[in-house]
């Protein structure tokens, strides 16, 4: 039988901060949205073409949770008909590198899937590898 090792990873915080910025950040679209804002302000529209597959239900629902948390700002535009923009806060601004870390990470697992050989049509899927048990 193995011996359990010890966790040499330090003791996070009562209150984890990893699982509050994920609680942020972890949630479909947000990524995206973040994304999406970190050029210039956007309007409900703007951001409905970005991201095309999003509905205008849950893009609403998303965009007033992020305003909600402080990661952007909505903004009444004065004009006929009246429209709304949404901007980055500064901590919205500090999410960047974050998503910009994360797309470099899923580019590399993209370009490690293109080069693993495939199988032939028809034949059977590889079996996955198995741990070996020692005794």
């Amino acid at each position: 039988m193995l011996r359990r090792r010890k966790n040499k990873t330090p003791p996070l915080p009562p209150l984890c901060p990893l699982t509050e910025c994920m609680k942020l950040l972890g949630g479909a679209w947000t990524a995206n949205l973040v994304w999406r804002l970190s050029g210039e302000p956007r309007r409900f529209s703007e951001l409905r073409s970005d991201i095309p597959r999003i509905s205008a239900k849950v893009l609403s629902a998303k965009l007033r949770a992020l305003e909600k948390n402080g990661v952007l700002t909505r903004q009444v535009v004065a004009s006929s008909p009246p429209s709304v923009e949404y901007a980055l806060t500064a901590l919205g601004r500090e999410l960047i590198p974050v998503i910009e870390t994360i797309v470099q990470v899923g580019m590399k697992l993209q370009r490690m899937q293109e080069a693993r050989p495939r199988s032939a049509p028809g034949s059977p899927p590889r079996p996955l590898a198995r741990a070996t048990r020692r005794t």
